[in-house]
């Protein structure tokens, strides 16, 4: 197994993650604008977990070109409602409006991940979830929103799984660690390989 690797992320959530799971990292954030890159996709008709994988594996190599012979993971995560991509809220307004377009609907997860060497691509997964949430009253969801903090809002999209969120849902299916936004195990496994 590898000594160490490095996080082409700022979420606290996979470095805690990799952490649990004895992987030591060093977190050097990509810093990706990913705005530009999910309208191009889009307007070629890209699907919500083609656009996840292009972006884990850009967050990926962008660091990986910086720090030659190491191993980076780059990971993104977004929401697939019935084929609609559903990407992070930028403001309370937004996040309101995601949370009535999920109120009462099943939708995925999707967490991709990427693993580069010397700015290329050298593995990567993508996993699914499916999440049902209960049908709520518009006050119960602004309600919801009134309780999270903004950080929270916008590092973990409109629910945060492993806190608030969870209340939101009536079924989740689907491996915890992949909902949180890596699919870890199946990383363990292809690490342990090298």
């Amino acid at each position: 197994m590898l000594s160490k690797i490095i996080l082409a992320s700022k979420s606290e959530v996979r470095k805690d993650i990799l952490d649990k799971n004895n992987i030591k990292c060093i977190v050097e954030p990509s810093n990706v604008d990913e705005d530009p890159v999910k309208e191009s996709l889009l307007r070629e008709n890209a699907s919500p977990e083609i656009i996840s994988k292009n972006l884990a594996e850009l967050k990926a190599n962008k660091v990986s070109i910086k720090n030659t012979d190491e191993i980076v993971l780059g990971a993104d995560s977004v929401i697939d409602l019935n084929g609609e991509l559903i990407s992070k809220p930028k403001n309370r307004e937004e996040a309101l409006t995601i949370l009535k377009k999920l109120n009462d609907e099943s939708h995925f997860l999707i967490s991709s991940v990427c693993l580069s060497k010397n700015g290329s691509m050298i593995w990567n997964y993508t996993e699914k979830a499916k999440l049902t949430m209960k049908n709520f009253s518009n006050h119960e969801l602004k309600h919801y929103l009134s309780k999270i903090s903004d950080e929270t809002l916008y590092a973990y999209n409109v629910y945060q799984i492993e806190g608030e969120g969870r209340m939101l849902f009536a079924s989740i299916e689907g491996d915890e660690d992949t909902i949180m936004g890596l699919p870890v195990k199946k990383i363990k496994d292809y690490l342990g390989s090298l």
